[in-house]
């Protein structure tokens, strides 16, 4: 396993393009699934998990060819679907969680799939109900084989059928999932409870243009219209958003002036003000945001005096992604807050590495901690650390970067799984970072 070994303390200075995002990505590239055809996509971050799913698409048979620095041409004309049943396939399958959304564009398109039990970050229980529950109502027959662990889907007629599907969770995988096999199914599918962020609209939009027949794009109300066949087209992946708050943490927490370039704005919902509430400014320049360097940025409280809350919620709602990183930003703040994090509960486990730095951190329950800012009064401590999942890893890191003395951060790859180039991204901007091996 890599490291890095960083010597934080050093503020930094300068601008970053944000790479694409790394959930429509992993959305978008199961989508070529649905076509003979050719799909262009660009933006395409180099990380870890995508390049997971690329090599599951490869393998399927999909035609792959780079025409530059993230941007493919995707043909998905010659599909083994035997290669799903395979010990091969099971491997990468899972050790990924984005690997089940492959599920509904090849059972509409062929009839069958096979799909291990996905993988992905150690952050709690990760329930797959949403994808079978919402297949199963369009018109597929579901076996589990317990021996090797996976699920065999299979559908009894030529075509799925469309049908009201009442979610019961807000799943994103879950609803793209859903979608995909339903754009081929016969009749109309409705779907209610639907997630809608942007890498769900993301989605819509590119299989639209494929000739999908999608309504209510945005909204948790989503109606579709099957059709007989999708073609190619183009498409381009939006700037990731958590990537985007990631920087803006890492701004204020080493008192760093940075510029983050073109992050489109009207997808980032509550994410600025977010940060705005824990005291940091930033600035709106037509599409950039601008940090200016902060010796000190103070939680703001609620209207009735009461600890500033933060959790996590569907969109528009805060992602849950970025509470890992508001944790440890809230480490340096001036004031207090508690961080709620509703959806998964190990994800806030990690804290007791923060305390190990110096931080002022109580886990009340798997769920919620509540963090006494230092102000930068007493800064972290360079300790040695284990990156448990993406976020948590970016987080660690960021706290090492404004700690005094040297960190070492041991199992990065799965930093690498969701940040491309990080360690060379951040030289850039002046941090002392070195990976080893």
């Amino acid at each position: 396993m890599g490291t890095f070994k960083i010597k934080g303390g050093v503020p930094l200075k300068g601008e970053i393009q944000p790479q694409g995002s790394k959930n429509e990505s992993l959305q978008v590239l199961c989508a070529v699934l649905l076509t003979s055809e050719k799909l262009r996509i660009k933006n395409i971050p180099e990380i870890g998990d995508v390049k997971c799913m690329m090599k599951i698409l490869k393998d399927l048979g999909v035609l792959v060819i780079k025409n530059g620095i993230g941007d493919y041409t995707f043909q998905a004309k010659n599909i083994n679907i035997e290669y799903l049943n395979t010990k091969r396939f099971r491997e990468y399958g899972k050790s990924i969680r984005g690997s089940i959304m492959i599920a509904g564009p090849l059972l509409s398109r062929f009839g069958k799939v096979c799909i291990p039990i996905p993988g992905g970050d150690r952050i709690g229980r990760r329930r797959i109900d949403a994808h079978l529950t919402g297949l199963k109502l369009l018109g597929s027959n579901i076996y589990y084989h317990n021996e090797y662990k996976y699920f065999d889907l299979r559908i009894n007629k030529n075509n799925l059928i469309g049908e009201y599907i009442l979610m019961e969770e807000a799943s994103i995988t879950g609803t793209a999932n859903v979608i995909m096999a339903a754009t081929l199914a016969k009749g109309k599918t409705t779907i209610y409870n639907a997630a809608c962020e942007p890498y769900i609209q993301q989605l819509c939009k590119l299989l639209n243009k494929m000739g999908a027949k999608i309504k209510g794009i945005g909204s948790n109300l989503i109606n579709i219209t099957g059709v007989k066949e999708l073609g190619g087209c183009s498409h381009t992946i939006l700037p990731d958003m958590i990537e985007i708050g990631s920087w803006i943490g890492l701004a204020a927490i080493t008192c760093s002036e940075i510029r983050i370039k073109n992050v489109n704005w009207k997808n980032l919902g509550i994410i600025p003000n977010t940060f705005q509430k824990m005291g940091i400014k930033l600035e709106k320049e037509k599409d950039n945001i601008y940090i200016p360097s902060q010796k000190s940025y103070q939680i703001k409280k609620s209207f009735n005096n009461a600890i500033l809350t933060i959790s996590d919620a569907p969109w528009p709602g805060l992602t849950p992604d970025l509470l890992s990183i508001l944790t440890v930003v809230a480490t340096q703040a001036k004031g207090s807050v508690l961080i709620h994090q509703k959806m998964f509960e190990s994800r806030l486990f990690f804290v007791d590495k923060l305390i190990e730095m110096g931080a002022q951190i109580i886990l009340c329950d798997p769920h919620r901690a509540t963090v006494i800012g230092l102000d930068h009064q007493y800064t972290l401590r360079g300790a040695t650390l284990n990156s448990p999942d993406i976020r948590a890893g970016i987080s660690l890191l960021i706290a090492a970067l404004s700690a005094k003395g040297t960190s070492v951060i041991q199992n990065i790859e799965q930093i690498d799984r969701g940040y491309e180039n990080i360690d060379k991204r951040l030289r850039i901007l002046g941090a002392n970072i070195l990976r080893m091996k």
